[in-house]
């Protein structure tokens, strides 16, 4: 089975899918899109490196996420306003990874494939990364799920509950850092935060319950992930940029269908 490109290129993308969407719902509950943004970019530095010192991709792209995470957590209060450093920091992280790459000699590299994804291209290996990655993220969020909801809806009545806000910010920004190292095969770095955001801002007119909204927003992207896959091989389209289409496509329509709730 693991032999048709189809077959691993679908369970890479449902796999991706699993993974960022439960996480994407914290994203969107903490209006964290520019922190995801910032931690994806900094990715395409983590590729640089691990070509040069002959890691494995996942490795390199995730030690490089934490540390533009870390980085980020330390400098906000510093003056300047959270968007602006993040701005900053995302843009300065993907210019700085892009020039790293040039100066890769020897080693023949697609850059195309890690910005956008090349899905059609997963090994059984990859897929064994994406799984891996993926089961780590959903036990994670699992295991921590009341206290990162806690923490995110009232970070005073967490502190009273005895729960650390900066310590299950630090979970979010381990899963975060795992979601971009294992997303960067299916659809790249530049649409990474996609994945994140939009299968739970689709979600959330549909769902009276958090745990609802992850468990939609995960629906959401699967079905994203697998609709975009077939339309990609129909139209001949690049695959990661089609999945996150179909799936913007989705919240448009539940954008629509819930304002003609509201008027009827």
């Amino acid at each position: 089975m693991f032999d048709d490109f189809m077959t691993r290129a679908t369970l890479g993308g449902m796999g991706t899918a699993l993974a960022a969407a439960p996480l994407g719902c914290f994203v969107v509950w903490r209006r964290m899109a520019y922190f995801g943004d910032a931690t994806a970019h900094a990715a395409i530095l983590g590729v640089a490196l691990s070509l040069a010192v002959e890691l494995p991709i996942f490795a390199g792209a995730m030690v490089i996420a934490l540390v533009m995470a870390a980085a980020v957590t330390l400098l906000s209060g510093r003056g300047y306003a959270m968007d602006t450093l993040l701005g900053v920091m995302a843009h300065s992280a993907l210019a700085f990874g892009l020039v790293a790459v040039s100066f890769l000699s020897g080693i023949q590299l697609d850059l195309m494939a890690y910005l956008f994804g090349d899905i059609l291209a997963v090994s059984r290996g990859d897929l064994a990364v994406i799984w891996g990655g993926a089961a780590l993220v959903v036990a994670l969020v699992a295991w921590r799920w009341s206290a990162l909801l806690t923490a995110t809806l009232n970070p005073d009545l967490a502190r009273a509950a005895g729960i650390d806000p900066r310590r299950e910010a630090m979970v979010l920004t381990l899963a975060l850092a795992v979601v971009v190292a294992v997303a960067i095969k299916v659809v790249g770095v530049l649409l990474i935060t996609a994945m994140l955001i939009i299968p739970a801002a689709t979600a959330r007119p549909f769902a009276r319950t958090p745990e609802a909204m992850a468990l939609v927003a995960a629906g959401i992207a699967v079905a994203g992930a697998w609709t975009g896959l077939q339309a990609s091989y129909h139209l001949d389209t690049p695959t990661g940029p089609t999945i996150v289409c179909v799936i913007a496509i989705l919240f448009a329509a539940s954008t629509l269908l819930t304002r003609l709730r509201g008027v009827n």
